[in-house]
């Protein structure tokens, strides 16, 4: 027999398999199309597991992996804003904030409130677990960017200094990849794939 507690968590099971229909602008690394978003959460999830030894002090590996598999299931309800586009970017935190009460409210409250206070500490960007899961979140399609020579880049016109400004929160939340992160950049500037 099935209770209402085991309702609630099969329901919200299958709604978040919703995430895998939002695309994002990124491209995958072939090249072939793009991702959706149940895939990028899925390797930031990876990253911080790989990239764990580069975490500052006080990072707590296992939250910033539950952050990285949930920060972006409220895409199911506002949908994926592309992160260069300053309009669309105006209105996403209240998208956002509806998304997450209705989605984590489908669950038991116990399991709903530690979800949304994951969330909401993901968004927050405050403790040292939420600005290394956001400098992960901001490498992945930096990497993805470099790898399809220019990839999204070069489709909408973005410049070095639009994607410096996005990537900042690297040089605090992971400051070991800052370098890394900036050498990616000017090798994409000298190869043509990012414009100066």
């Amino acid at each position: 027999m099935q209770t209402d507690r085991l309702t609630q968590q099969i329901q919200f099971i299958i709604e978040i398999d919703r995430l895998k229909q939002i695309l994002r602008q990124t491209l995958l690394i072939d090249g072939s199309r793009q991702e959706n978003s149940a895939e990028h959460s899925w390797h930031l999830a990876i990253m911080a597991m790989t990239l764990a030894e580069y975490a500052p002090d006080g990072v707590d590996i296992f939250q910033a992996i539950k952050m990285l598999l949930i920060h972006d299931l409220v895409e199911i309800d506002a949908g994926d804003t592309f992160c260069y586009d300053v309009q669309a970017n105006s209105s996403k935190a209240e998208k956002e904030l509806q998304a997450a009460s209705r989605l984590f409210g489908i669950l038991p409250s116990d399991i709903g409130s530690e979800l949304r206070l994951l969330w909401d500490e993901f968004e927050a960007g405050e403790t040292p677990t939420a600005k290394f899961a956001a400098a992960l979140d901001r490498i992945q399609p930096l990497l993805h960017n470099q790898q399809t020579k220019g990839g999204t880049w070069r489709i909408h016109g973005i410049r070095r200094d639009q994607v410096m400004k996005r990537v900042a929160p690297v040089e605090t939340g992971a400051p070991e990849l800052w370098p890394f992160v900036l050498q990616l950049i000017e090798d994409s500037v000298s190869a043509g794939y990012l414009m100066a």
